[in-house]
């Protein structure tokens, strides 16, 4: 491989992926968006897409599909035709007891990804984020701002939420520069916040009220469901955030020093870009 091959971002479209597909262009460097509705077509169910997407790929980062156990063959095929390096995204809690359900259809998505990489032969790196930032602007919690209230079973829990950029900047440094194989680089920000704290922030960017309301886990998937949610997924997601409200989730980790030495953005620069 040469500089003139492309880096592969599977998920290129994503929260993450389009962070690092931006960066890499900006530098100059050959970069392959692979996503269902990316320039390179990469779809997780059909895995006729899979070879086209990464032949010839000088490295390959990789958003998983949550719930799927699809990185293995993902990773294998890698392997198979040659790419030499893999960044995978997986999460924050995967090696911490009582964190979440390893068996859960996500958790088996981490811990059977991060397996394979590992196993894989190649140069590795293994990023795992805590909560984006860009959750309350792009993902889980953009409808409940919107609508002025974020009703959610995390107590008074606080989160140390990481800025999705970072998780690029660190995501791009490992694709492209030497030193960072067989490092796990846990990422959040410079400090926790309450998603009481949150709302009071967001509401001082917004320019109107944007209330938290905790409320308990049975409520909520009650709640969700009325909405039209899938039972499973209201309680996957209260679930997801039963590790703020055991206070796991408010420590600070070292990742961003350690892989860009620099502190990571606190949540007050995220809500200083935000648009709402």
């Amino acid at each position: 491989m040469n500089t003139e091959s492309p880096i592969v971002v599977v998920g290129g479209t994503g929260t993450t992926g389009r962070r690092v597909v931006s960066l890499l262009t900006g530098r100059g460097i050959p970069v392959r968006a692979a996503s269902r509705s990316g320039q390179t077509r990469f779809v997780w169910d059909e895995p006729a897409t899979w070879e086209p997407a990464l032949k010839g790929a000088r490295a390959l980062y990789v958003v998983p599909l949550d719930g799927a156990l699809l990185t293995q063959p993902l990773v294998d095929l890698a392997v198979r035709l040659g790419v030499p390096k893999i960044v995978l995204l997986s999460g924050r809690g995967v090696d911490v007891p009582g964190y979440g359900d390893a068996g859960s259809p996500v958790g088996a998505t981490h811990t059977q990804g991060e397996a394979a990489v590992r196993a894989s032969g190649v140069a590795w790196t293994i990023v795992r984020p805590g909560w984006f930032a860009q959750n309350f602007t792009e993902g889980f919690f953009r409808e409940a701002v919107a609508a002025g209230e974020i009703r959610l079973p995390a107590g008074d829990g606080a989160v140390s939420f990481v800025d999705a950029a970072d998780i690029a900047e660190v995501v791009v440094a490992a694709l492209t520069e030497d030193g960072h194989a067989g490092q796990v680089y846990e990422l959040s920000g410079p400090r926790a916040l309450t998603f009481a704290e949150v709302a009071t922030a967001l509401s001082a960017a917004a320019g109107r009220d944007i209330r938290y309301v905790p409320v308990d886990e049975d409520a909520y998937v009650a709640e969700k469901t009325a909405e039209g949610w899938p039972v499973e997924d209201a309680r996957a997601l209260a679930a997801a955030v039963t590790p703020a409200r055991k206070g796991m989730d408010a420590h600070i980790s070292d990742g961003v020093w350690r892989a860009l030495g620099r502190p990571p953005r606190d949540f007050s620069e995220f809500i200083s870009n935000a648009r709402f």
